[in-house]
This record gives structure tokens, C-alpha cells and sequence, in this order.
């Protein structure tokens, strides 16, 4: 059985502005580490504003399997607590669904002091090593064995506290760093830390819990180790990449919509940076963000009056979960830019979906295309290859002429809760078809 036939669909047809009030879902890539921080706790850990979408869902599977209650006593509540441990062996069903479950070594080996991980899952959008988290905790004391399907972690005489240098400022590394340094003995300094806004949640999670932990916020963390951990309520924040795909598609599409509690002083300065270079404008209202309808987009050459560029890099740059939000929105503004996704290098290698609508795309090489617009997009049956550029599709979807057909939408909803129902209140022709 084929991809298209196995999977869930979005039938769409473009063309209609969307507008209206929305507020965005709880951050993803925050919900994912606070949910493996809770294996921490000798408490309950209250966890709310949890977004209702698969990795998430995978996530508290996982943790089920392996012993911890799991409750959830109202909608985007989850009170978490785990006395014994069944098990530290991951199922590999479970654990290849989602790139996070590799966030469960940092705790598992901080608390319990053994793990056995199968390969994680995630996007397919180039190489994703795990390098960085495996000699983070080796230098913590964890003892790793890798084989081709698993590894073997062991910390037979406990985590001791390190000086470790990162040598990417990843994201994942960081926080599985940072679960363990809160459990290891002594003081460890975490240097080329990452500092997005979702490391800062799990930072102010673990402070709840008890955890010492100075630097929040910047690329240097100084933990003291060792102290016992309790329970702790968090409320998780607003989803900065699902509100960067919101803003994208309503600026596409000609409607005024309003993104509620979004956080705009905090997480979208350099997306606004971004995104005007496309002639994307929008106005900050308390905590809304308001995008006006109708807007002439453009893009700006560079002071120099060169072909502009819009490229990511660690926080608080343009988030290059953004990038492939970014292409399709240059494919509708006047004129010409070049994206540079720095991060991944496949990442861009489904921009011939697009090419196939209508758009004017070059692929110079795997991380950067030079787009002109704007380009009359219409509609097609496409497949979506991973969570990003699935939203790409769907917001070219609605921006086309005629009715697109996107197959493989599991991808979309790892990351999107809801996605179709709540755009459908925003004025847009959208359909679920298929199996679940």
C-alpha cells in the first residue's frame, strides 16, 4: 500500500483570506522536555496549556510504558508522578515515532541511573546526530555503549557534576544535559548552551522543582547539582512557531486576523526582522499580535540594493523551524530573496511541491533557494515530507487558486493541534479525508 493511500488527507481550496481571532497552541518543543522532566519529581508535576497533537501523545505513552501516572484532569492538563520505575528500556515502536524520546537519557540516568534507548524518530530533514547529548553525559559519568539500533546507558556510581562545552548549541543536547546536571553531584557548568525560549520553560520547570540553576536565558549554565526534586506546576507558553506560520498565512492569504497572547515582545522580534523583508507587517497589542488584511507584499532589498536574505541560526535568530513558512511566503511578495537554511540539509529538498504549484524557485544547493514572486499558485495533490514543510503546504494550499489534495498530514499534526477545525473557523475550506 502506497503513502497516499495509507495516510490521512487536507482537501483545500484556496483563495480565501483568513481572518479572525485564534490563539495559538502550548509550545510543542517546550511540552516535549517538561513531560521527560517530570521522571525527575518525587512529586506530582502539574503541567498545563499541554497542546493535544502526536508527539506529544507519543510522549506520555512512552512514559506510561515505563511507569509514570499519567492523569489528566482537564482539557491541556496533565498531573504527572512516577514512585517506581518499570522499566528503562524503551520500546522502539514508541521511541522511532518522535526525536524526542532521545529527552528521556537525561533523566533516566539522573534519577535511576540506567537506560536503554532505541533510535529516535523525527523528520527526515538531513542528518540529526546525537553527539552532542551522548558526550554531554559521558562527561557527566554516564557510560554508553552504541549499537546499530540502541544504546546502552549506564551510571553505575551516579552523575557527578562536569564543565562541559557543547560543541553545537543544540537544543535537545542542552536539555538532556541540563536533566542530568540537576541530578549529578556537585556543580556543572553547561558552556554554548542553547537558549530558546522552550530551554528557558525546562530551566524554570526544574527551578520549581527545586533545581539550582543560574543563567537562564543565556548561552552559559551553572547548575548545582544534587538536591532533591519535587512536585511543580508549569504553564507551558505559546507555540512561537505556530504563531510564525499564523502570521505567514494570514499575510498570504489578504485577511486580518488577530493572534491572541502570542508573546510578541519576547519570541517574535527577529521573525518580525524576518518577515518584513517580505513586505510582512503586523502590529503588537499587549500580547496580540494583530496582521492587517490586504497587504502589499514586497520584498526590500538590503540597504546596498542587493538581493535580500532571510537565514536562521541558534536563538534568538530566525528559528529555522520557520524557513520553510518563510519560502512560501516569498513566493507571493514582489520581487526577489534568497532563503538560507543553515541547520539541515534536506530541509529544502520538498520545494519542488511547490515549484510544481506554480512557483519560481531555484535550489541552489541543500540549504538555500532563491524565490521571486509574487507567482499564481494553483492547486495540486502533494504529500507532506515532514511537520514544517507540511504547514508550508497547507498555507500554499489556501493561497492557491483551486483545490489541493495533501496526503501524509500525520506529519503536520505532530506539530499543529487541530489544525483543519480551527482553521476553519478562521474562514478557510479545509476537509480531514481519509483514515485516521
Amino acid at each position: 500500500m502506497s503513502l497516499i493511500e495509507e495516510s490521512a488527507a487536507y482537501r483545500i481550496r484556496g483563495g480565501l483570506p483568513i481572518s479572525g481571532r485564534i490563539r495559538p497552541g502550548g509550545n510543542k518543543n517546550a511540552a516535549l522536555p517538561l513531560l521527560a522532566a517530570c521522571l525527575l519529581s518525587e512529586g506530582e508535576v502539574r503541567l498545563e496549556n499541554l497542546p493535544d497533537i502526536r508527539d506529544v501523545r507519543v510522549m506520555e505513552e512512552l512514559l506510561f510504558e515505563i511507569g509514570m501516572d499519567v492523569e489528566a484532569p482537564e482539557e491541556g492538563v496533565r498531573v504527572l508522578h512516577i514512585e517506581k520505575l518499570k522499566t528503562s528500556v524503551l520500546p522502539a515502536g514508541l521511541s522511532g515515532e518522535i526525536r524526542a524520546s532521545f529527552l528521556l537519557a537525561g533523566p533516566l540516568l539522573g534519577r535511576w541511573g540506567q537506560a536503554i534507548l532505541p533510535r529516535p524518530g523525527g523528520d527526515r530533514i538531513g542528518r540529526r546526530p546525537l553527539d552532542t547529548h551522548i558526550h554531554a553525559l559521558e562527561q557527566l559519568g554516564a557510560e554508553i555503549e552504541i549499537r546499530p539500533d540502541r544504546y546502552l546507558m549506564a551510571a553505575p556510581e551516579g552523575l557527578k557534576g562536569a564543565d562541559i562545552f557543547l560543541h553545537e548549541a543544540s537544543v535537545m543536547g542542552t536539555e538532556n544535559a541540563l536533566m542530568a546536571a540537576v541530578s549529578a553531584k556537585g556543580p556543572s557548568v553547561i558552556r554554548n548552551a542553547a537558549s530558546e525560549p522552550h530551554v528557558q520553560e525546562l530551566c524554570r520547570l526544574l527551578v520549581g522543582m527545586g533545581a539550582r540553576i543560574e543563567g537562564i536565558g543565556t548561552n552559559l549554565l551553572r547548575i548545582e547539582g544534587g538536591f532533591p526534586l519535587g512536585g511543580a506546576t508549569a504553564v507551558i507558553g505559546p507555540d512561537l512557531i505556530e504563531t510564525g506560520s499564523l502570521i505567514a498565512l494570514a499575510a498570504v492569504t489578504g485577511g486580518e486576523l488577530r493572534i491572541e497572547k502570542a508573546n510578541p515582545k519576547e519570541h517574535h522580534r527577529m521573525t518580525r526582522i524576518a518577515f518584513a523583508r517580505l513586505g510582512i507587517e503586523w502590529e503588537v497589542e499587549g500580547e496580540d499580535i494583530l496582521v492587517p488584511a490586504e497587504q502589499p507584499l514586497e520584498i526590500r532589498d538590503d540597504l546596498q540594493g542587493g538581493i535580500p536574505i532571510i537565514d536562521d541560526g541558534p536563538w534568538p535568530a530566525f528559528p529555522a523551524d520557520l524557513s520553510s513558512i518563510a519560502v512560501v511566503a516569498a513566493t507571493q511578495a514582489r520581487g526577489t530573496i534568497m532563503i538560507h537554511e543553515k541547520m539541515f540539509e534536506s530541509r529544502l529538498f520538498w520545494v519542488d511541491r511547490l515549484i510544481s504549484m506554480g512557483a519560481r524557485i531555484i535550489l541552489c544547493d541543500p540549504h538555500r533557494v532563491v524565490v521571486s514572486g509574487p507567482s499564481g499558485l494553483h492547486g495540486q495533490t502533494l504529500v507532506s515530507p515532514d511537520i514544517r514543510a507540511g504547514m508550508a503546504l497547507v498555507i500554499a494550499a489556501l493561497a492557491a487558486d483551486g483545490e489541493s489534495t495533501i496526503h501524509n498530514i500525520r506529519q503536520v499534526e505532530r506539530g499543529y493541534e487541530h489544525l483543519h477545525e480551527r482553521l476553519r473557523k478562521l474562514g478557510a475550506e479545509i476537509e480531514r479525508i481519509g483514515v485516521a
